[in-house]
């Protein structure tokens, strides 16, 4: 196995680096990898994190990961990324300084045809997807991140949408494989935004979301907790979930002891179906009292928060427009007019394979 300037072969472990593009005072941005490269014949999974730099609990699952994976247990092999924007994890802020792009935006989408030349965000993102497509071949990925302020952990599952890239019988045969992984990692299920949604805001060009409907391989959104720092609990979590997802692959046999034992374990906090939400939203802007702590459910019509003025009079009672039950909160204690007071997970019926705009 070589990927940049590592290199393995059966029983082996590299670190190495991925040039990703270059740098105008000199130089080369580059992607940290580690290579696992198993004594036994299987498949190949990778796990990237920190795509957004201030998603750190990501970056340490990885680390974890990386230090303790034998080739020797291992059948197939294991690709880690740490990192996927160096340049975020630098500024210590989501997006990298290459034009200020969104890089989990950024990822090609081999299904839309571009009508300008590649930024350098995205020609980070081609880079990367060529990685796991072709220069290592992904059977399966995991994508880890983190929420909102005081996020559980939780997986995100995308949609798959059919038409030119695959048909509705593919999409559905794919949906279970990614249905089964999500289940077998065992975090709260949250599936993404309505597909009009999805695409509208380019999720299909994410990390997990380029894996799974570019390539079609199945992929998942880890989200471990909340940004720019490490809790204990959220990485013993991701670590697990992480572990869980390769027994699933096939690549390990089992989820080691400690592992196991050190996993707080997660549990949604409903029974029905849930889709990922943005809100609700305050209409009033103010100072944002929270009456829903993240992991708990509501009904319809709940108070979900408060919003006051500055002298502290409530203005605003803001409350939920479906069932479902808080994912974590909006950053900062601030609401403008129509900003989400939180990240929710809501009932969904909806169906997990749909057609790509335009292609019915």
């Amino acid at each position: 196995m070589e990927l940049g300037t590592a290199t393995t072969t059966p029983g082996e472990r590299a670190t190495g680096w991925l040039p990703v593009t270059e740098m105008p005072t000199g130089g080369t941005e580059r992607l940290p990898v580690v290579l696992v490269d198993g004594a036994a014949d299987g498949p190949t999974v990778w796990v990237t994190a920190n795509v957004h730099g201030n998603e750190v609990v990501g970056l340490a699952v990885a680390q974890d990961l990386a230090a303790a994976l034998d080739p020797a247990d291992v059948s197939g092999r294991v690709v880690v990324v740490p990192t996927a924007n160096p340049a975020g994890l630098r500024r210590k802020a989501r997006r990298s300084y290459y034009g200020d792009e969104d890089p989990n935006r950024k990822l090609p989408d081999p299904h839309d045809e571009a009508t300008e030349p590649p930024s350098v965000q995205e020609l980070v993102g081609e880079r990367l997807y060529e990685a796991f497509t072709e220069t290592v071949p992904a059977d399966y990925l995991l994508d880890l991140h983190t929420a909102g302020a005081g996020a559980i952990p939780f997986t995100i599952r995308d949609r798959v949408l059919y038409g030119a890239a695959r048909t509705e019988d593919d999409a559905r045969l794919l949906a279970g494989d990614v249905a089964a992984l999500a289940e077998a990692v065992g975090l709260p299920v949250v599936t993404e935004y309505p597909p009009e949604e999805y695409t509208g805001k380019s999720l299909q060009r994410s990390v997990a979301g380029a894996a799974l409907n570019g390539a079609g391989v199945p992929a998942l959104t880890l989200e471990l907790g909340e940004h720019r720092h490490v809790r204990p609990d959220h990485r013993a979590a991701g670590l697990a979930a992480v572990y869980r997802g390769l027994v699933h692959a096939g690549v390990l046999d089992a989820v080691p002891a400690e592992v196991a034992e050190a996993d707080p374990g997660v549990e949604a906090p409903v029974e029905y179906p849930v889709r990922r939400f943005r809100g609700p939203r305050a209409e009033r802007a103010g100072v944002v009292r929270h009456l829903v702590e993240p992991g708990a459910a509501f009904a319809e019509g709940d108070a979900v928060a408060e919003v006051r003025t500055v002298h502290g009079e409530v203005t605003e009672t803001v409350t939920a427009e479906r069932d479902g039950y808080v994912l974590g909160h909006a950053e900062g204690a601030l609401a403008y007019e129509n900003d989400p007071v939180c990240s929710a997970a809501v009932r969904d019926d909806g169906d997990l394979v749909a057609p790509r705009e335009g292609e019915e």
